[in-house]
């Protein structure tokens, strides 16, 4: 959290309900989950095809969702939503490797693809991507909704500035 009770844009949470914090929190980790998923899911799926078979293992989709909702409040409470910073530094790669690191040792673990160690690299080396990758969103995202306070403080403004014109 920010010095002034804000979160990388998010509203102010002195001002927020309890509820409206846990539901803020909660869906944030939910929207990075199913992110997350879907990618681990993509790698598996494309794995599994060109094995030549067009069926998945529900126990690993099951041990694959379940790991990214527990990776996703692992990022918020210990790791302070690195993958929303401002910037990747040392900390960050450090933050970003661990967490691929873990989606990796997992997937070998649960036997994901077959315990195969040329693509259990290469599903490692896919994961740092998708960090890489969801930063670069977040970042554009930040972007893209200042662009969007700027225009609406603009048009407040406007909006302003012809009512006072008008009851002058």
């Amino acid at each position: 959290m920010g010095k002034k009770g804000t979160d990388k844009g998010r509203p102010d949470e002195k001002n927020m309900s309890l509820l409206e914090r846990y539901l803020m929190v909660e869906i944030a980790i939910e929207f990075k989950a199913c992110i997350y998923f879907f990618c681990i899911l993509f790698f598996y799926s494309m794995y599994r095809l060109l094995c030549g078979s067009m069926e998945a293992n529900i126990l690993h989709m099951g041990e694959m969702i379940f790991l990214t909702y527990g990776m996703g409040y692992f990022q918020r409470y210990v790791l302070e939503n690195f993958d929303e910073g401002e910037r990747i530094g040392v900390r960050e790669i450090g933050y970003l490797l661990l967490c691929a690191g873990v989606y990796t040792a997992v997937s070998y673990l649960g036997g994901w693809f077959d315990r195969s160690i040329p693509v259990t690299v290469f599903y490692a080396l896919f994961m740092v991507l998708a960090y890489v990758c969801g930063f670069l969103v977040y970042k554009i995202k930040r972007i893209l909704d200042a662009k969007q306070l700027n225009e609406d403080l603009r048009a407040f403004q406007e909006r302003g500035k012809n009512e006072k014109g008008c009851r002058d």
